[in-house]
């Protein structure tokens, strides 16, 4: 059985259209130890592929993490095949806030070998990384962060708190989630040793690996939104209790973000204007991800850059050409901070 996928974007695209099938989009994750990630991840592809389920999974001697969108006809088949999995037995699944019908956040499956699930830079042996902070409901949560000895801080990167945060958050002006730990520990945790330390990220996963961390540095106050963002707008809703979150939640998949609140807090990264709206250059030499408003996109061709518009005026053939053996990856990115965008993007920090 391939094991893979061959498809291009286009016949990816026009096969899921084809199909006329509705998705849930699906985030979940589990650190445990597992012996043989690579057989782990064979199993799961096979598994997943059989469902008809897209998406992106990674797996590690650490445990799994996947995003992935799965036909709302399969939802219940899927739940019970994951459940099979000693180690992943009435695990939470977080769904989708906005499952848009236009947009697939998915077109293929990608299950894949990682030395971690979260690249966090962390050596586990060190510590117990079982040692978590305490998880609150969202009603926990909206309690605490209330109180005058509490600090809430976004373990998420810029690019993410920029369009979207809670009320009263630490926004830590960081790139990747490696670079925040030592950050917000020396700029923000020292000397506050006896408040509450109340964290949160998108689903969960980068908080449960922090607060390990932080315990272990010392910091015994240690909470973290249980579900992270996803979980909370769920619930808020559900619970009728009052949303502390405004903006868009950034989401890792084509939606690129789920509307939390009706608030627009960023703005264009060409024009200045009040946008919260995620995309990628239209440039294949590019790809740069940045924040453009419906006129930009008009004005600009959905390109971050004139010198963007003028390459993919170019013939096709003289792009490849040009693209032969670029390395782009470093410069995509950057998410908003190329010297190409007059308003770049980043957080202003509590």
């Amino acid at each position: 059985m391939q094991l893979c996928n061959t498809l291009s974007k286009e016949e990816l695209e026009k096969k899921l259209a084809d199909a006329n099938v509705q998705f849930v989009t699906i985030s979940f994750y589990q650190y445990a130890k597992i012996e043989n990630p690579q057989l782990f991840r064979d199993h799961l592809y096979k598994m997943m592929d059989e469902l008809k389920i897209v998406g992106r999974v990674y797996v590690a001697s650490e445990g799994v993490n996947g995003q992935i969108s799965v036909p709302s006809e399969h939802v219940d088949d899927f739940r019970e095949s994951l459940y099979t999995i000693d180690f992943l037995k009435g695990i939470r699944l977080n769904m989708a806030v906005e499952s848009p019908d236009e947009v697939f956040p998915f077109l293929k499956l990608k299950v894949k070998v990682r030395p971690k699930i979260v690249a966090d830079g962390l050596n586990d042996e060190t510590f117990d990384v079982t040692n978590k902070g305490k998880h609150l409901t969202a009603a926990e949560f909206n309690e605490l962060t209330e109180k005058d000895d509490t600090i809430l801080i976004d373990f998420r990167n810029h690019y993410e708190s920029e369009v979207g945060h809670f009320k009263g958050a630490i926004t830590p002006d960081v790139d990747t989630f490696r670079d925040s730990l030592p950050y917000i520990e020396d700029k923000f945790l020292k000397g506050n040793e006896d408040k509450n330390i109340v964290m949160y990220c998108t689903g969960g996963i980068r908080c449960e690996k922090a607060s390990a961390w932080f315990k272990h540095r010392g910091f015994e106050n240690v909470h973290q939104l249980e579900g992270g963002i996803i979980k909370y707008a769920n619930d808020v809703k559900e619970q009728g209790l009052d949303n502390k979150f405004i903006g868009k939640n950034f989401v890792f998949d084509e939606r690129r973000g789920e509307r939390i609140s009706d608030d627009i807090i960023a703005q264009c990264h060409q024009c200045g204007k009040p946008a919260d709206t995620h995309v990628n250059c239209k440039n294949d030499a590019c790809h740069l991800l940045f924040i453009q408003c419906d006129e930009c996109a008009e004005k600009m061709e959905n390109c971050c850059s004139q010198d963007c518009v003028d390459f993919t005026h170019l013939p096709e053939e003289v792009q490849k050409e040009k693209r032969k053996g670029l390395q782009n990856s470093n410069l995509i990115f950057r998410k908003g901070r190329s010297e190409k965008l007059p308003f770049q993007g980043g957080c202003a920090e509590a």
